[in-house]
């Protein structure tokens, strides 16, 4: 049997997973590391924590599944999209820690960019808005705040790349400087249309473009691995930031059809086929996957704040112990009471892009406790999914697969928060077998380019349901509760 090894880089946790033929999980191992908060909306990672957890949990994947590094056929990466890296090319040191996704503090940078009107020509190049979740004034900030950063960036002696290309450099030695398409389209510096880096946006932000890594297919050939770090060589074949490696893993493949993951965040992609779909709607306009020179287009709303706000509540309320306590306790909650929690921790995302607005709780009375908490922090990932889809459908305008959403990521396990998003959806919600998609997705691209995997339509085939939630909820109570919402959504960007 010939295996493929999926490396899953994520925003709290990293994991590998050793998959067989038959697109069956052998043996996984995962292992957390440290966030850290230096300042108000600011968020990094110690690019040594990122490296370090990726080669130990590759290892022990591979103890586990009791194979060799001959009898891998290739590696799949997928990773946290737009979080920020810049080291050295030649002693392959970071120059600082790694800027997250979630962290907000070129805000400012991004709204001086607006006033002096870039906003449009950047979403026109890069599907995107002028907002500070991408990487590109990320690294604008590294380059303007690290000693000596400028001088040798100019010099062509550094090297930014987005988690991708940084677990990449690090696997082979630093032999290649690579990423994908769908990573590049997040950068924020990436010309989606023409497939290339935008040197109008880079001049603009006075970015070299020497530090830019070469951008190929999702399956394609990405280097192979140092041979010592695995016992033999093994070659990189697979690569897509998460969201698109979860709509892969979930055979998205038609034009209309969408898929949503609950991870730290929640992002919804709705694939809109070859050609790329303008949003009205403040949705990005991205690359969904780029097979053969070819792209596929997709619209996504991106939500800051989805499984965090489960760790909020045992972490920063101590209110629970562990995730899987949640769903009980809000099962307890009061029916008469209708509290609702907008989780604007690090601001509001899609369709809202409002960086400075935070988290606020509304309905409480004095019998308000961890039960109706509990409750609301699983029902704000609905309403803020169908705050998403509603303007995906608005853009589209075309009928989304009769809106069925496909779901995986952690938070797809509970199911009370999947019956109550089908119910504010008023749509049917399906949960696969393989919950674990993104890191699918990344091994059927690396098995697909290693000739093991089978073509889109029959991997396609093998997407298999295991439970499929229907809506229950009264029209009018559904009417009522998201009308709530709204106006607590209102209410937080006013403040």
């Amino acid at each position: 049997m010939t295996y493929i090894l999926a490396i899953d880089q994520g925003t709290t946790s990293t994991r590998a997973i050793v998959f067989g033929a038959d697109y069956q999980a052998l043996a996984q191992a995962q292992q957390e590391f440290p966030q850290h908060f230096p300042a108000n909306g600011w968020v990094e990672h110690d690019p040594n924590d990122l490296w370090t957890t990726t080669l130990t949990t590759c290892r022990d994947a591979i103890a586990k599944a009791g194979i060799d590094a001959s009898q891998i056929a290739g590696i799949g990466i997928t990773n946290q999209r737009e979080t920020t890296l810049l080291w050295d090319k030649t002693t392959g040191q970071p120059l600082h820690n790694a800027i997250v996704w979630q962290d907000r503090r070129t805000a400012n940078l991004c709204r001086k960019l607006e006033r002096d009107g870039h906003g449009p020509m950047i979403s026109d190049r890069t599907g995107l808005l002028l907002d500070p979740y991408f990487s590109a004034t990320k690294l604008r900030w590294l380059l303007d705040h690290v000693d000596g950063a400028r001088d040798k960036a100019a010099a062509g002696q550094l090297a930014f790349g987005t988690v991708d290309t940084w677990l990449i450099w690090n696997l082979t030695g630093g032999r290649a400087h690579v990423t994908d398409a769908t990573n590049a389209a997040r950068t924020m510096l990436y010309d989606i249309r023409k497939g290339r880096w935008s040197r109008t946006i880079s001049d603009l932000l006075e970015i070299p473009m020497t530090v830019l890594p070469k951008v190929q297919d999702c399956a394609g050939d990405f280097g192979t691995t140092d041979p010592a770090l695995f016992g033999g060589a093994i070659p990189i074949l697979g690569v897509a930031g998460d969201q698109q490696a979860a709509t892969v893993g979930q055979a998205c493949f038609a034009p209309g059809m969408m898929k949503s993951t609950y991870g730290t965040g929640c992002f919804a992609l709705l694939n809109t086929g070859e050609a790329p779909v303008v949003s009205e709607n403040r949705l990005l306009t991205t690359i969904a996957y780029q097979l053969d020179g070819k792209p596929t287009y997709a619209l996504e709303g991106s939500i800051f704040v989805a499984g965090a706000v489960v760790q909020w509540l045992r972490d920063g309320l101590k209110l629970i112990s562990s995730a899987g306590e949640t769903q009980p306790l809000a099962e307890r909650a009061d029916p008469s009471q209708n509290v609702i929690l907008v989780p604007a921790f690090t601001g509001l995302g899609a369709p809202y892009w409002n960086a400075d607005c935070r988290g606020a709780v509304f309905g409480l009375t004095r019998n308000s406790g961890p039960a109706e908490f509990a409750r609301a922090a699983l029902e704000s990932v609905g309403y803020q999914t169908r705050d998403l889809l509603e303007a995906m459908q608005a853009d589209w305008g075309a009928e989304m697969s009769n809106r069925v959403l496909r779901v995986d990521g952690g938070m797809a396990n509970s199911d009370y928060a999947m019956q109550f998003l089908s119910d504010i959806l008023n749509a049917p919600v399906d949960r696969p077998k393989v919950t674990e998609t993104t890191a699918l997705g990344a091994a059927w691209l690396a098995g697909h380019r290693a000739g093991v995997w089978p073509d889109q339509d029959a991997f396609a085939e093998s997407w298999a349901l295991e439970r499929s939630f229907a809506p229950s909820m009264p029209e009018d109570q559904r009417d009522t509760k998201y009308q709530a919402w709204q106006r607590a959504v209102q209410a937080t960007l006013a403040v």
